[in-house]
């Protein structure tokens, strides 16, 4: 996330994409890079994620066993230094009492080496790491062991393009928090988050499930003239 980025766009997409599904989902949004001079973008982040409801417009974690690995992801960041801006531990919902809920969560000051941060979470929490520039913030996102996808919030497209060229993950989004690309292009992620030898959709999976027949004809009489002329 860059500081020129539109706030309300910017807050609305990261926070979506954190909290949607209840972050059970592959592409949820779990790790933010803030480059410098974003803590507007991150205020109405946090205003944001206010308006999302447990039990009305945010759902239930699948067991009670995801509820507690969650909660301690976000009690061992804390303990580690980060700051919870937003806290979602301990979240019940009247007259749900026996789901489990884990209301959105936004942890700042978070360090690459943390748990939190090098881990998927699966559930409705995002943990920010600032950098100072956008040259650290790469280097950031390539240290990962994963790559699924990456997405980039900024109204530069040179920016924008630093980010696609540089970034090492197999789909990418611009002012796109869940950057999946539309049907005939394919669906996969780089690193270790690569699945198989192709991606899931789009022509390289058909190509891969192909049987290819090669056909070499020639009709010409001529003589002494071999079959590649």
């Amino acid at each position: 996330m860059l500081p020129d980025a539109h706030v309300d766009m910017t807050a609305s997409n990261v926070v979506a994409s954190m909290a949607g599904c209840a972050g059970q989902r592959c592409m949820a949004a779990s790790v933010m890079v803030g480059v410098d001079a974003v803590q507007p973008i991150i205020d109405r982040m946090i205003e944001e994620a206010r308006l999302m409801i447990p039990g009305e417009s945010l759902g239930a974690v699948i067991s009670r066993e995801a509820k507690e690995r969650i909660e301690n992801y976000i009690t061992e960041a804390e303990r580690e230094g980060a700051k919870i801006l937003l806290d979602g531990r301990n979240t019940t919902v009247p007259g749900k009492e026996e789901g489990y809920y884990v209301g959105p969560t936004i942890l700042d000051y978070v360090t690459p080496e943390m748990k939190v941060a090098k881990e998927e979470i699966f559930g409705p929490v995002i943990s920010i790491i600032r950098a100072k520039n956008i040259d650290e913030a790469i280097d950031i996102e390539n240290a990962s062991n994963y790559g699924n996808a990456a997405a980039v919030f900024t109204q530069s497209g040179g920016l924008a393009k630093q980010v696609i060229d540089r970034a090492s993950a197999g789909m990418i989004g611009v002012n796109i928090g869940v950057p999946v690309p539309r049907e005939p292009f394919s669906f996969g992620g780089w690193n270790e988050s690569r699945f198989g030898v192709g991606d899931i959709t789009g022509r390289s999976s058909i190509d891969f499930w192909t049987q290819s027949k090669k056909t070499t004809i020639k009709w010409n009489p001529e003589a002494r003239t071999n079959w590649m002329s």
